[in-house]
């Protein structure tokens, strides 16, 4: 499957959900698709997330 016809179906989907059941549940399964998509690239070793805490944490003076 090509990544047009990915984006296709997953925009399709994403539609179908909302015409269903609201936008509400469509964009709970956007974000649960997005979440899903974040720790697959994490697990495979594309993201990093090593760094993140430190960027986050602000820097401790001594």
């Amino acid at each position: 499957m090509s990544r047009q016809q990915f984006g296709f179906l997953a925009g399709f989907l994403v539609v179908a959900v909302w015409a269903a059941a609201g936008i509400g549940v469509a964009a709970l399964a956007v974000l649960a698709g997005l979440f899903g998509w974040l720790v697959v690239r994490v697990l495979d070793g594309d993201l990093a997330v090593t760094g993140l805490g430190d960027r986050v944490r602000p820097a401790r003076r001594r």
